[in-house]
């Protein structure tokens, strides 16, 4: 009798990063599974998985919003036990018993804005995503956050103990530059030296300004409807002209990969406790990364981009554009090499194991 990893398929009205980990991680869960075991998922109704090797897919009666709240009161009847893995807070968190009937379930979180930086996000999303991890303080018998210094940070806000385990993201299952780069950048309308910035809220200022003193005009992804306003009022007050502040919305990852292969370098400027998804993209594509002292930062970064307080940016990037690109190219590649989603989705298997 083979052993069987069922994992919360949660796609549907996901961010779109949780999205596509969630998928890659089960890709890497049945291509990694050991001998005798198998991957099977759990799915909101209206998903579709489509993934191949994945052993029976158990489709609820409910959506995912539906899905969710039931979840969040502790009703979960149908789903059944065994072990079960979600790469997201979404999981039927209830009584189980892992020591005679062999039940176990892990959740994942990727970020901690909800409890951090509440008022950037909508509220209904703060209090689920609150509810859940009090959930998981009950029933969770493990919860993965993706960087050491998170898992610190999170024992902080919930008596995890030792259930916190740390197990990190990658870039997407091949992510790289595409043939057509040059045509897929005209089509988002970028010029000819940009760099990229990421970001929250008034951090922005601080990568505008490094762009402004660097001569470089800055590309904001992933911008949400109704920012660029504020984004280029954020942007004239450091000094960088509107005409030089590019603001696109969420991009496909082959349009994203186009843009950020191109770019001088990716700069990151949050100090929100929260994975670094386009730096992790941005090393993956060699790309030199400059980013602001923060935990996750050194973390995830380390040795393979510049980590530097906020004052030195500036200086930093005009370097990473000019005498210092190549250096941090090379760095970026060498550590974008300690993250792949068969490596996560190998300890996922032994987080399992040793439960």
């Amino acid at each position: 009798m083979s052993v069987q990893l069922r994992v919360v398929f949660d796609q549907v009205g996901v961010d779109a990063d949780l999205a596509r980990a969630g998928a890659a991680l089960t890709d890497g869960l049945i291509r990694t599974a050991p001998r005798g075991c198998v991957v099977s998922a759990i799915a909101p109704s209206g998903t579709e998985v489509a993934l191949a090797g994945v052993h029976e897919v158990r489709t609820l009666p409910l959506a995912r919003r539906e899905l969710a709240a039931a979840w969040q009161m502790g009703i979960a009847a149908g789903v059944g036990g065994g072990l079960i893995h979600s790469p997201t807070l979404l999981a039927p968190l209830v009584r189980h018993d892992r020591l005679h009937d062999h039940d176990q379930t892990t959740v994942t979180l990727w970020d901690l804005c909800a409890w951090e930086t509440p008022e950037t996000m909508p509220k209904t999303n703060v209090v689920w995503q609150r509810a859940m991890l009090k959930r998981a303080v009950k029933h969770a018998d493990a919860v993965v956050v993706p960087s050491h210094s998170m898992a610190e940070r999170l024992g902080e806000i919930a008596p995890l103990g030792d259930r916190i385990r740390v197990i990190a993201g990658a870039a997407p299952n091949g992510f790289g530059e595409p043939g057509d780069a040059a045509a897929l950048r005209a089509e988002v309308q970028l010029p000819e030296r940009y760099v990229v910035i990421t970001g929250d809220g008034e951090s922005f200022a601080d990568g505008f300004r490094a762009a402004a003193r660097a001569g470089a005009d800055a590309v904001v992804l992933d911008a949400e409807e109704g920012s660029e306003t504020a984004l280029i009022e954020l942007a004239a007050v450091a000094g960088l002209p509107a005409h030089r502040l590019h603001v696109r919305g969420a991009l496909d990852d082959v349009a994203r990969a186009a843009v950020i292969s191109a770019a001088g370098a990716v700069v990151g400027t949050s100090t929100a406790t929260r994975w670094p998804w386009r730096l992790i993209e941005a090393m993956a594509l060699g790309v030199p990364v400059v980013a602001v002292d923060f935990g996750v930062h050194r973390d995830v970064i380390a040795d393979g981009g510049a980590v530097v307080g906020a004052q030195d940016l500036s200086e930093v990037l005009v370097d990473a554009l000019g005498a210092g690109r190549e250096r941090l190219a090379v760095l970026a590649s060498d550590r974008a090499r300690a993250f792949s989603w068969a490596s996560s989705a190998e300890r996922v298997w032994s987080l399992h194991a040793e439960l």
